[in-house]
């Protein structure tokens, strides 16, 4: 062939190639090398990863394994059109918001404010996995014509009979040799459904599609690499043949970014950037040459909401990387710690709004945004609403992201070591959690030896420790909120506890890696301090609280509400809890094995009204861990947990065989074989269990305190891990005895024992 032949079909190869993404490519500036660019355009052209001469059931190169337990007699998922996923779920709920609103609320009314105190166990199902310390269960499950669609905090994803939860298959993971840069708890916030199949984002940042029927892997792409602290722990959206995810990551700077998929093949249709790259829009909030496009994190935790008749996504973006140091990056820090709306199809941006400027709190809102229609000064109005860490309801126009309720910019304390923002936005109306540390606060509730400096919402901090509120859990944090139409009430959980930041050097150790955690200070919950939790119900029309009810734990479930004039939320000591909706009044609860931290969902099989729930426990709210879910109906037959038979709680027929992560038989814990109680034992013993709460290196996390300043000797410290105390669980029930002595000695390594 001539020369001139092949440089035609080198060409046209080009030309294919570079036809593979819908987005646009985005202008840069100076300080961008060209191996930059590359680097920020890799994986528009990514597919499914699949070997066809092995099993469809098992993945290439992999333990990935599909267990058909029951033939699957149900109707397949449909590639659903908008109106199927924008009106309210009666009998199905086939989104994780129920609907692509994200409102969390359902038509039916069976199950009502007069009766829902005849509720009762209709079935339990253990899923067998996930029950390790490190597992947080936060999935909302999905049901499908009598089918239920779930997946455990190890990422092990079931279809259930939604009529009796016995199991029809499972799909069992094995996530990456290593994986170690998750950064809150390891967890899968759900799955999503349609045209025949069902999506998981994998921590290790692989999305899955399985076949409904079976479970079996149809392809899979990887997202984006772990290893650069990476990870999906949202449920991923489906929509109009493409699969929508975001990706998480944010104490670890990466370069957020929610991409589109499509749902076919797995080829990635569009990527949108969470950080703008120089010369974009908003890059002119960070400073000037800088590489913050590069590693300002502003991850997407949730899943997005989207309005058809518009055509656009919404989301909500995580913190600033570091989190807590400002000085190096002044600016408001666009895109982290807003609301963004962008075009559904191409990715495209629209508008956004920003509820923190510079964030050095780690004020995120990671609390999904749910969209609604109201009335309002006599016309109807396309709003959408936001409820964030800061304790604040964002409530907005949706069509172009102004505020529906007046939010007004107001001046703040500065520091000028932080490079602090003069002003921050106020939203007009309450606020659901306390938001400043007072004189009478620490009399009540901090130790007596407390002397700390205390402040409120947006007070900086640098190198003397301070007191605030909210903490870092919120105000609200991840837990669903929930809109009824019916009330015209906006339904938040939130948070009230106290936190210490102080600002550390930039040591030699400190300085950013790729792949290792990256906060840029300290921050730890007040020791031997309260935390309280609020359920508030907020009138979306004015913003004020219209009743609250206060815990005496932060609530750290979700919510969902009913035609019935019901809220259904979870407890962390175990209970599921049914409030009157209008009132506030509480009708009914009942408790269960392990700790609800998930939300609720209700969906209607053959005319009867269930409500589900995963019972799995959480990490960061540091309760009791199971593996069930719970299904209940007027027709139930056990009124407590001591009435359900064992034998009446559905299992994996393979609940022992080839899975990594499941609990091992209490009959082995203390087994006559020697365990390795090494130092090195105790760190991988402390990264399963006790990372996400204490940090990297015991350096303090998101409800820990920071362990290498403890004063406790070997004994208090094995004492501590094995009983509990405070808002520590216990572990004498999840860790052999020589895995608590190693654990302790690798804490006590840490320089404080």
């Amino acid at each position: 062939m001539k020369k001139s032949g092949w440089i035609i079909i080198v060409l046209l190869l080009l030309i294919i190639s570079g036809c593979t993404t819908t987005n646009k490519p985005e202008k840069h500036g100076k300080n961008a090398t060209k191996s930059e660019i590359k680097k920020e355009n890799k994986g528009e052209d990514s597919a499914q990863q699949m070997d066809d001469s092995k099993p469809k059931d098992q993945l290439a190169g992999t333990d990935y394994r599909s267990y058909q337990h029951m033939d699957y007699k149900a109707k397949i998922a449909p590639k659903f059109a908008a109106d199927e996923l924008t009106k309210p779920p009666a009998g199905n709920w086939t989104t994780n918001g129920g609907d692509i609103h994200n409102s969390r609320y359902s038509p039916l009314e069976k199950i009502t404010a007069s009766n829902v105190k005849n509720l009762k166990v209709e079935w339990v199902t253990s899923l067998g996995s996930g029950l390790e310390f490190k597992y947080s269960g936060e999935a909302t499950p999905l049901v499908y014509d009598g089918v239920m669609f779930t997946t455990t905090g190890a990422n092990q994803v079931q279809a259930l009979d939604a009529k009796t939860g016995k199991m029809i298959w499972e799909y069992r993971p094995q996530l990456a040799d290593g994986l170690n840069t998750v950064c809150c708890g390891w967890t899968s916030r759900g799955v999503a459904l349609g045209d025949g199949k069902v999506f998981v984002g994998l921590l290790d940042a692989r999305l899955v599609a399985l076949d409904q029927k079976t479970g079996k892997v149809l392809w899979e792409t990887r997202v984006d690499d772990w290893e650069k602290g990476y990870t999906i722990t949202s449920a991923p959206l489906y929509y109009d043949g493409k699969v929508y995810t975001g990706i998480a990551g944010g104490e670890y700077a990466i370069r957020g970014y929610v991409a589109a998929y499509d749902s076919e093949i797995g080829r990635q249709v569009w990527r949108s950037y969470t950080l703008p790259a120089p010369g974009a829009k908003g890059s002119d909030t960070w400073p000037k040459d800088s590489r913050n496009w590069l590693t300002g994190g502003a991850p997407v935790w949730q899943t997005p909401a989207i309005d058809p008749e518009l055509g656009l996504i919404y989301f909500s973006t995580g913190n600033t990387s570091p989190d807590l140091d400002g000085s190096k990056r002044e600016g408001d820090n666009l895109f982290a710690d807003s609301i963004l709306a962008l075009d559904a199809n191409t990715g495209e941006y629209k508008w956004h709004f920003q509820e923190v400027h510079h964030d050095i709190w780690d004020m995120d809102p990671s609390n999904p945004v749910v969209l609604f229609d109201v009335k309002m000064g006599g016309q109807m109005r396309k709003g959408m609403a936001q409820a964030g860490k800061t304790g604040w309801l964002y409530i907005l126009d949706r069509t172009n992201g102004k505020p529906l309720i007046g939010i007004e910019e107001k001046p703040v304390p500065q520091n000028a070591n932080q490079k602090t923002s003069p002003t921050q936005p106020f939203p007009t109306g309450d606020a659901f959690v306390p938001q400043a540390v007072t004189e009478e606060d620490v009399k009540r509730d901090l130790p007596k030896d407390f002397k700390g400096e205390i402040g409120s919402i947006f007070t900086p901090f640098w190198d003397k420790p301070m007191t605030l509120k909210p903490s870092p859990q919120g105000g609200a944090n991840w837990p669903p909120s929930a809109y009824n139409p019916n009330t015209e009430y906006f339904y938040v959980l939130g948070n009230d506890n106290y936190f210490a930041y102080a600002h550390y050097g930039e040591e030699e150790k400190d300085r950013f890696t790729e792949g290792k955690e990256y906060i840029g200070s300290v921050w730890q919950p007040v020791e031997k301090s309260p935390s309280r939790g609020t359920v508030t119900a907020l009138d979306i029309k004015t913003n004020k609280i219209v009743w609250q009810k206060k815990w005496d734990a932060i609530a750290y479930s979700g919510l969902l509400t009913t035609k019935g004039n019901l809220v259904f939320t979870g407890h962390n000591d175990g209970r599921i809890i049914a409030y009157d909706a209008s009132k506030g009044d509480q009708l009914w609860e009942f408790k269960m094995d392990a700790g609800a931290n998930a939300p609720p969902i209700t969906y209607e099989v053959d005319g009867k009204q269930y409500i589900s729930i995963f019972a799995a426990g959480n990490t960061l709210a540091g309760t009791k861990h199971g593996d069930k879910i719970y299904t209940f109906s007027l027709e139930g037959k056990y009124g407590s947990v001591k009435d359900i038979p064992k034998d009446k709680i559905n299992t994996s027929p393979v609940k022992n065989k080839a899975a990594k992560t499941e609990k091992q038989p209490a009959a082995d814990k203390n087994k006559a074989k020697k365990e390795d109680t090494s130092t090195a034992a105790g760190e991988t013993v402390y990264k399963n269990n006790c990372l996400a709460c204490h940090g990297a290196g015991g350096g303090g996390g998101h409800n820990g305190p920071n362990l290498q300043q403890t004063k406790m000797d070997l004994d208090a410290i094995i004492k501590q891990v094995t009983n509990g105390k405070g808002q520590m669980p216990p572990f004498k029930d999840t860790l052999s005895k020589d895995e608590i002595q190693a654990v302790a000695k690798y804490v006590k390594s840490l320089g404080g024992g």
